[in-house]
């Protein structure tokens, strides 16, 4: 087939790089040239574990191409798989402008097309979104209508930063939420070969899943860093216990989120959290538990902040920047709110991540750190040596491997305030300290 994938970050790279590999025809389309230029020079716009072999391989194949216009690149595609961003808003709803913008363009795409292609989005949106601001724009635009000369899908996607091609090839399910049956028909056929239940279904609850599921995966870890902070004042390994809870697969799920450790961050969970509490505020819904989740959150890293205090150390040194290890994400990134309040107390910090590099970060993730921490260039360094001369407390924001070994290099004097449990030692106070265990 031919496809068409809108918006190259994340989640368009990985979709578009392994649909190529299966084969099928795709075009990526950003705004960002830099984007753009990458993709079309066989190279990932992101840092994501065996996404740039894959993208080099692909596009030397002749299957993979990149383009800033839809326009040209639109011209008889079976499918258009929109990926673009749906940020959050200060008051937690999401920004659907990208959204909009895009389905209008393919919109003026479809009034010419001779077929009936199918729209897919797989984009996070709220219930909702696609009956009141998709399809109503995709019509206007292109004068046909949904259900009948074009198809509408919801295909959310359930990838991880820093496995996402693994993920994207072992998907814990496959959901399609459908217009029509024909165009559910059509992408169902581009993930056959997948070894995962596939579940088509109305396109509002398709809309739905993928809150529920990031509500859930954020409730796993504020439950699992509560319980890991009653653990530590009864100086119980509070990894321990959860490894004895999670061995219960029938009513405890699965142990994916539940060891205690630092707030979760990132694109989707506190995004995610914020737009369904907006949701049911605007619908009159209480949601006791969910309201509580980014609260217990937030009193996580002040819990760390205060750890780093509690060392009397003026000189840190942070390792890991991003939200998560194999990763140069560092959008709502917990490890970036800890740094920016120790500046804030006039902390002398160096920061090393091996995978932010300021000169390549794009977009929204390189809007997000500029703003927060405009002068950040000037707080990295090269390589862990440098945090470890520099730093009288050394605070481990993420579990990146080369890592594991900080704890056996500390000096005399030097300590350690540990955010993922980077090793097995309990803590031991002025030397290690774990966040909650």
């Amino acid at each position: 087939m031919r496809l068409c994938v809108l918006g190259l970050g994340y989640v368009g790279s990985v979709a578009a790089a392994c649909l190529a590999r299966g084969g099928h025809e795709v075009i990526g389309v950003d705004s960002d040239p830099g984007k753009v230029a990458l993709v079309n020079a066989g190279r990932s716009p992101i840092i994501e574990k065996d996404l740039g072999p894959l993208i080099e391989a692909q596009q030397a194949a002749g299957r993979l191409s990149a383009a800033v216009e839809l326009a040209p690149a639109a011209s008889g595609a079976d499918l258009y798989l929109v990926c673009v961003g749906t940020p959050s808003r200060g008051n937690g709803d999401i920004d659907l402008q990208y959204l909009h913008r895009v389905c209008e363009q393919i919109g003026l795409a479809l009034r010419h097309h001779p077929g009936a292609p199918a729209v897919v989005i797989r984009s996070t949106v709220l219930p909702g979104t696609l009956r009141e601001v998709v399809i109503p724009a995709l019509e206007a635009a292109s004068g046909k209508r949904a259900g009948e000369e074009f198809g509408v899908c919801v295909n959310p996607e359930f990838l991880r930063e820093g496995t996402a091609v693994h993920d994207y090839d072992h998907p814990p399910k496959t959901v399609i939420g459908e217009l029509n049956r024909s165009s559910g028909e059509l992408l169902a056929s581009l993930y056959a070969h997948l070894k995962a239940p596939l579940l088509r279904t109305d396109i509002d609850t398709a809309e739905m899943i993928k809150y529920a599921d990031n509500a859930w995966h954020a409730l796993k870890v504020g439950f699992a860093n509560e319980i890991g902070n009653l653990c530590k004042g009864l100086q119980v390994d509070s990894h321990r216990v959860m490894d004895i809870f999670c061995q219960d697969t029938k009513l405890n799920l699965s142990p994916y989120y539940l060891k205690p450790g630092y707030a979760f961050g990132g694109s989707c969970l506190p995004k995610d959290l914020r737009a369904l509490l907006y949701k049911a505020k605007t619908l009159d819904v209480p949601l006791p538990i969910l309201s509580a989740i980014l609260p217990s959150n937030e009193l996580q890293i002040a819990r760390a902040l205060q750890a780093v205090i509690d060392t009397g150390a003026r000189r840190i040194g942070m390792l890991g920047l991003s939200f998560k290890a194999g990763t140069d994400d560092l959008r709502e990134s917990p490890v970036v709110e800890l740094a920016e309040r120790l500046i804030g107390k006039g902390f002398d910090l160096r920061i090393y991540d091996g995978n932010v590099n300021l000169a390549r970060i794009r977009g929204a993730n390189r809007d997000y750190i500029l703003h927060r921490i405009p002068h950040l260039s000037r707080l990295m360094v090269a390589g862990v040596d440098e945090v470890l001369e520099h730093a009288e407390a050394i605070v481990i924001g993420n579990a990146a491997p080369e890592f594991r070994d900080v704890p056996r290099r500390l000096r005399e004097r030097q300590s350690i305030v540990d955010l993922v449990r980077i090793s097995d030692a309990p803590s031991v106070a002025g030397v290690y300290e774990g966040i909650c265990w």
